[in-house]
């Protein structure tokens, strides 16, 4: 290319397409280099051999490794810095440039148009609604979200409802009640009984107090009887019957 219509083109231009081919043939070379050296790091603490003779010997196996690679990537950027240098950056034969004045009405006409304030004023606006939007958005989203949360609430109620209801409408459940309403009036009933004769009991043990009271004291004193009785022997029989 050197030397050619093409390359004065565009010497024209200020580009260089050697320039872009050495630069990407470097990148690759340096993006090669950086991955095998780090092959090589995480095999050495795979296989424990970073302080071991056997490191060496990963050295050499993986350099061989790189060597094969790089060859045949080499043959094959060859190539493809031949087949950009023929096809890409050639122009076709009779190609000139426009003279400089056409350049500048045509670079004058570019900046116009990208610099048109109805076109800027319209693409503002455009951002401002889109900025709007986005907002809207955020809002609805979590407006959303919280109807989601209410509508799990309340199918969870809902459930629990419904489980209750139907626990209460099974037949089971029903005779199960009318059991214990049944057990209930059963056990009222026991009860009224069983105090009603621990009452009759207990009016039983007095009145058998009284008359033992009684038996005794006339056994003690048989000639009094309660017409001789004196008030003195009576006030204190009385106070005895107000103990039982």
């Amino acid at each position: 290319m050197e030397g050619s219509e093409s390359e004065a083109i565009f010497d024209t231009l200020n580009l260089n397409p050697q320039l872009f081919i050495n630069e990407t043939l470097n990148t690759v070379d340096d993006l090669l280099n950086d991955a095998f050296d780090f092959y090589l790091q995480e095999a050495s603490k795979l296989l424990k051999v970073e302080v071991t003779d056997c490191s060496q010997e990963l050295t050499k196996g993986v350099n061989y490794i790189r060597n094969m690679i790089q060859s045949s990537l080499d043959k094959r950027l060859a190539m493809w810095e031949k087949y950009c240098l023929r096809h890409c950056f050639t122009v076709p034969e009779g190609f000139s440039l426009p003279e400089n004045d056409e350049l500048l009405a045509s670079s004058s006409m570019i900046q116009d148009a990208l610099s048109d304030p109805a076109v800027d004023a319209e693409l503002d606006s455009l951002r401002n609604k889109l900025t709007l939007v986005g907002a809207e958005t955020d809002k609805l989203n979590s407006e959303l979200k919280e109807l989601e949360r209410q509508s799990a609430s309340s199918g969870h109620c809902a459930g629990l409802i419904n489980e209750a209801l139907q626990l209460y409408e099974d037949t089971s459940v029903q005779e199960m009640f009318q059991e214990m309403m049944q057990t209930a009036t059963e056990l009222r009933v026991k009860m009224k009984k069983l105090k009603t004769r621990q009452a009759e009991k207990m009016e039983h043990e007095r009145a058998e107090r009284i008359h033992n009271s009684l038996t005794d004291y006339f056994t003690v004193n048989p000639k009094k009887g309660l017409s001789n009785a004196k008030l003195d022997d009576l006030h204190e029989f009385l106070a005895e019957l107000k103990k039982m």
